[in-house]
Order: structure tokens, then C-alpha cells, then sequence
């Protein structure tokens, strides 16, 4: 939508509701979101001939209503929770109520390889590469730990899983040793750490690192370790996909990477996917299935995280919802 329209879609929602809203809200893009989110924050007034020309457009009652006076912020606050989720709706929200806020320097590091963030990095102190780490691309940040040594490796993940915040040294820090690169841009609170974003980091490094991580975070903490693997999106949680989000998957991913990562899955996950295809392509999946005899391991896991990068990449533009590992929410 254009300026306009997003101005229309942010006064129809105002006037519906926080329910309706967040219900209306759930159904959107993540883009969309924001760019709805950002016109919602400018809102400080609406007249009565405004409201009703939006409101006649998408052939609601106008005679009821008056002009709404706005104090926005805490409106846009519980409708993106309720649409979202606390943490979703967090890291938006800093977007939306400062949008012409400018980006910091970190966001420049997803665009270096992963070996060179990482020989960038590695000698700095385990905090700092945590700092860097949870401003990253999940997928980026999931590389550059792998390229790290394993104590290390291990170290960062528990400062990630327990990471609130910069602290004002810990910042200066960091821009001193980062000032070329990042030009001492500021850093956002809300994007930062926790148990999620470790979470998500850890559920794209390989399988034995993957392993060896939460092992170590166990032996420090039992309670956050199980916290992590808690909030990991593992390929059994693909059973919370509705149909469709079967299907929209299916358009992203290679037959043989299905066939491979389907060895090693449940036979009810597999069920779902051959009844989300035709009857034909289903047939002809088993067969290969069948062909295809033993499989390792590791090749089996590899397919498999490859296809949740495609869907959490997929849900996170808000073409698929899939339920959170545990719960009845939605992420």
C-alpha cells in the first residue's frame, strides 16, 4: 500500500479494536505490519468526515462514531502483542514508534562472509562477539559461531541466551574496537538477546555443534539449557503447519531434499506432507522414498535444517504460521 492507504488501514484499525486489530493484524506480513504499525504512530487526530470516508470505503457503519483522538503508543502496543507475541511485537515496535531512526553499522556485518566476521571477532572478549552476534541475520549468526572454537563457541551461546541488554561500557567498548566498521551508530535494546535468539541460532548450526552447545549450556545451567531446546524449532514442528502452509512450503523446496529429510521423519509428518500433494507426486515420492534405501544421519539432518530455514524464512514474511514448539501460541 501507499501512504494513503496505510493512513486508511491505520484509522479502520483504530476504530475496530484491539481485538479485531490484532486478529486483522495476524493475517499480515511482517512488512506490512510495520508500514501499518508506523502510519497507526502518526496518528494524533482524526476527524469525522475522515473517519467516515474510511469507514465507507470498506462499507462499515459510520453514524456512531466520532472523531477519535489518538494516544497511539500503548494502542500499538497491545495490538501488535496480541497479534504477534510479546517478543515479535517487541522488536517491531522500535521500528515503528522511530522509523527514521538511523541503522547501526552492525547490520553492515551481514553483508561480509562468514569467515570473515568470524576472523573479525574471534579474538575479541566472548560479551562483545554476544553483542555482535544477536544484531546479525540468525543464519549469519548461526555461521560465525560454527567458525569460532568450540570453547568459545560455547561461551557466546550462554551469554546470548542470557544478554538483556548493552550496558553503557560494554557499548563504548564495542565502538572503540568496532569504530571503523560501525562508526559508533547506535545500538537498539530491543533487538538484542535472550533465550529465543539463542534458540534460533543454535537450531541452524550442524547437529554434533548443535549438540555439544546445549550440553555445555547444561552443565552451567540446566534450567536455561532446557529453556533453549524449549524454543528451538525442530522438524517435527512442522506438524503445526496447517495444509496451506504445506503447501506454500512445498513450492520452496527440492523433491530430493524432501525425500531425504522425510527418511528420518515421523510417519505422521510424513503423511502430512504426501497428503498435501497430488496424488500422483505423492506416489511417486514413496517410490523414491523406497528406492532410495538407507540414508546417513547427517545427511538426513542437513535436508532437514535446510527446509526449516525456508519455512522460518517463510513465516517470518507471514506466508506461513506455525505454531510455537509447546504451546498453543503462534510464531
Amino acid at each position: 500500500m501507499n501512504d494513503s492507504g496505510n493512513r486508511k488501514a491505520a484509522i479502520l484499525l483504530m476504530a475496530l479494536g484491539e481485538d479485531l486489530a490484532a486478529a486483522t493484524l495476524s493475517k499480515m506480513a511482517t512488512a506490512q505490519v510495520q508500514a501499518v504499525g508506523v502510519a497507526m504512530s502518526r496518528l494524533n487526530h482524526v476527524s469525522n468526515d475522515e473517519l467516515a470516508e474510511v469507514l465507507a470505503e470498506f462499507r462499515a457503519e459510520t453514524e456512531q462514531l466520532s472523531a477519535l483522538h489518538l494516544g497511539s503508543g500503548n494502542y500499538i502496543r497491545a495490538v501488535l502483542q496480541k497479534a504477534l507475541g510479546d517478543e515479535r511485537a517487541s522488536n517491531l515496535l522500535e521500528d515503528i514508534l522511530q522509523p527514521e531512526a538511523p541503522r547501526g553499522g552492525i547490520e553492515r556485518l551481514n553483508e561480509l562472509e562468514s569467515g570473515e566476521v568470524a576472523e573479525l571477532i574471534r579474538d575479541e572478549h566472548p560479551q562483545i562477539i554476544a553483542t555482535l552476534l544477536v544484531h546479525l541475520d540468525r543464519s549469519k549468526a548461526s555461521e560465525v559461531l560454527e567458525k569460532l572454537p568450540a570453547r568459545l563457541r560455547h561461551d557466546v551461546i550462554v551469554r546470548v541466551a542470557t544478554f538483556g541488554g548493552v550496558q553503557p561500557a560494554a557499548l563504548a567498548e564495542l565502538t572503540d574496537v568496532l569504530s571503523d566498521m560501525l562508526s559508533g551508530e547506535g545500538l537498539k535494546r530491543s533487538r538484542l538477546g535472550g533465550v529465543r535468539t539463542a534458540a534460533e541460532i543454535v537450531n541452524l548450526m550442524g547437529t554434533t555443534q548443535e549438540q555439544e552447545a546445549i550440553a555445555h549450556v547444561r552443565a552451567q545451567d540446566e534450567t536455561l539449557a532446557q529453556r533453549i531446546v524449549d524454543e528451538m524449532f525442530v522438524f517435527e514442528n512442522l506438524l503445526g503447519l496447517d495444509d496451506r502452509g504445506i503447501q506454500r512450503v512445498l513450492k520452496d523446496i527440492e523433491a530430493e531434499s524432501l525425500i531425504i529429510a522425510l527418511k528420518g521423519a515421523p510417519q505422521e509428518l510424513r503423511d502430512k506432507f504426501l497428503g498435501n500433494m497430488s496424488q500422483r507426486a505423492a506416489e511417486t515420492l514413496r517410490e523414491d522414498m523406497e528406492m532410495r534405501g538407507p540414508v546417513r544421519v547427517s545427511q538426513v539432518e542437513a535436508e532437514q535444517k535446510a527446509i526449516l530455514q525456508v519455512v522460518r524464512r517463510l513465516a517470518d514474511s507471514g506466508e506461513v504460521v506455525i505454531a510455537a514448539p509447546g504451546t498453543d501460541d503462534f510464531i
